[in-house]
């Protein structure tokens, strides 16, 4: 499965993988306590809790594609490390807080800029795990055509004008790879990606939320256990930062980057190849934002990521919401006194139940299922149906939650379909993560499924921006014959034969381009963009459920986010549908024209 080593992968799942959401699950979790015991604030906790929450998100929308462009100047391995480090350094500092507002707001907001950057390398350095040498063999082809231009003296006739379709098909040959090596699959390492960032969510909740109470059975007073757990849980991300300095090392990829690229620029005057230089910051953004427009993959990706995210608080948020709603407007909890605490276990203890037992479930289901969801859409990629499929699963479930009368499993209101309900749902979360996952990781290393084998993926019929930032064809073997056609001319202007065939030349060029546009394309010079903005998609659609949904939530119907998430669902079952439907069509045109 793996082309990077075996310590590269071990430290890539086990360290930014398993940790990337644990520490967040961990400060999500525990930072009412630190109001309540450290702070001594006992009103106003969830307005704090929320404001610090709003704050988080906010400032990793921001945060996320900023370094992921930074991480294609620097490199994944320095984002990924100084990302761990600051969290470690946000959970030592956020129990030094004498007051919510400015230092426990600050300390979050200084934890929002490290998260954003461990969650974000998740996606920016899985291309890196599986990308096949075969693949880059092709980049050194590519290039090395670079350095025709300046060897070739005096061109032959025969050899660079005389392009037969024969000779095309030669050139392809060498240059598309039609098929991945075996087992170098994005797809099945992205289900093991999605079971492994489950597993950190439950680290967090089974090992490091016990860590309070275990210090206080050792006659440790409260508060102090508190902040112990703190330091144990900051000095854990530190160590994890300390395993990936030494387990990153020379990823694919990453050779030419580095702390002193930060301020480099790319020199568009210089055509030599082995002088790389990295694009400039704007180019980097641009060019993750408008591959998202231009290459299904990429554009899936993106929106895959906006379903899964709000997804993720439909789950989290929205499901114990929608219980403990249900059970108090038919008065199956105590009405609330002004001495009564705000926690749900303590008001109402059977509501805290369903909505644990429901939230469990669907996060088991959707653990258990990653690696399945990862193999079987590794063998039926094709016409994007992994997606539609997760995207359909995904619909059905919050519908079917929506209209299900009552959210108790059993009991005289029950209904056992409840179970079915957030079973897809969790399905639906976890497919739209691995197939988004997939679907980038893809399009970054330049691969679509074609005919049950892998191709080359065309961004768009413009020029591609290079990793050694000059601006090429889209296809270097049209812009290389182009280059000598017109060399060619140049030196043998007296040659009437060559004037003559001017216009068959013109003809060639063009059906050169057209049919070479299935060249190799690698993304990887903008991974880390395009994992930027996979992270601000996804910070948008929390954001969009989390304000827009809550406030239907109030002023509608309890179960109008969960028809926000179906909405959500269908349009990306519908735009990869089209995507689908389009590109078996545009397959149909390539057979004709084949055969023809």
């Amino acid at each position: 499965m793996f082309t990077a080593t075996n310590f590269q992968a071990i430290t890539y799942l086990l360290g930014v993988c398993l940790f990337s959401i644990s520490f967040l699950v961990f400060l999500n979790s525990t930072i009412s306590f630190v109001i309540t015991v450290l702070i001594d604030k006992h009103d106003g906790i969830g307005d704090a809790v929320g404001t610090l929450g709003f704050a988080d998100e906010l400032v990793a929308l921001i945060a996320c594609p900023l370094w992921g462009v930074l991480s294609d100047r620097i490199g994944v391995r320095t984002v990924c490390v100084a990302g761990y480090v600051i969290v470690g350094l946000a959970l030592f500092v956020s129990v030094q807080a004498k007051n919510v507002y400015p230092q426990l707001l600050l300390a979050r907001l200084f934890f929002s800029i490290g998260g954003a950057a461990t969650s974000t390398m998740v996606t920016a350095i899985l291309p890196s795990m599986i990308a096949p040498d075969v693949f880059d063999q092709v980049e050194r082809h590519q290039t090395s055509l670079q350095h025709v231009q300046g060897r070739v003296m005096s061109p032959s006739i025969s050899s660079e004008l005389t392009v037969t379709p024969d000779r095309l098909r030669s050139q392809q040959a060498v240059a598309v790879p039609e098929k991945s090596p075996e087992g170098a699959s994005p797809t099945r390492l992205a289900g093991f990606v999605g079971m492994f960032t489950g597993c950190g969510a439950l680290l967090a909740l089974g090992i490091f939320l016990r860590l309070p109470a275990q210090l206080e059975g050792i006659h440790i007073e409260r508060g102090q256990a508190l902040a112990d757990t703190y330091y144990l849980v900051g000095g854990l991300a530190v160590l994890v930062a300390v395993i990936c300095f030494i387990g990153l090392r020379n990823l694919k990829g990453e050779e030419h980057k580095g702390c002193s690229e930060l301020v480099r620029v790319a020199d568009s005057k210089n055509s030599n190849p082995e002088s790389w230089r990295p694009l400039t910051y704007w180019s980097l953004v641009v060019e993750s934002i408008s591959l998202g427009f231009h290459c299904p993959l990429i554009g899936l990706g993106y929106l895959g990521g906006f379903v899964a995210r709000a997804s993720s608080v439909g789950i989290s948020l929205f499901i114990p919401l929608f219980v403990n709603a249900y059970f108090i407007s038919h008065g199956l909890c105590e009405p609330r006194s002004p001495t009564s605490s705000p926690d749900l276990k303590s008001q109402c203890p059977r509501a805290y139940t369903v909505a644990a037992e429901l939230t469990g479930f669907c996060e088991l289901i959707a653990l258990l299922s990653a690696p399945v969801i990862g193999f079987l859409a590794d063998r039926y990629r094709q016409f994007y149906s992994p997606l539609l499929v997760a995207s359909f699963t995904g619909t059905t479930g919050y519908i079917g939650f929506s209209i299900l009368k009552s959210p108790e499993p059993s009991g005289e209101r029950g209904n056992r379909w409840i179970f079915l309900a957030v079973a897809l749902i969790g399905i639906g979360q976890m497919g739209t993560i691995v197939c988004s996952l997939d679907l980038l990781s893809r399009g970054i290393l330049g691969l679509e499924n074609v005919a049950g084998g892998l191709r080359s993926v065309p961004t768009d019929g413009s020029n591609e921006i290079r990793s050694n930032g000059d601006q090429l064809g889209t296809s270097n073997g049209h812009a290389l014959i182009t280059e000598h056609l017109d060399a060619s001319t140049n030196n043998h202007t007296a040659s009437r034969s060559i004037q003559e065939q001017d216009t068959d030349q013109s003809h060639e060029r063009t059906t050169l381009l057209q049919h070479s546009k299935h060249e190799y394309h690698s993304l990887k010079h903008v991974k880390g963009s395009i994992a930027g903005v996979y992270s601000l998609a996804g910070g948008a659609g929390i954001l969009l459920l989390t304000k827009l949904g809550g406030s239907l939530f109030d002023s509608t119907s309890s179960s109008s986010p969960f028809y926000m998430l179906a909405m959500f669902n269908g349009l990306l079952f519908a735009i990869a549908l089209t995507c689908g439907g389009y590109n078996a069509y545009k397959g149909r045109l390539r057979h004709k024209e084949a055969e023809a």
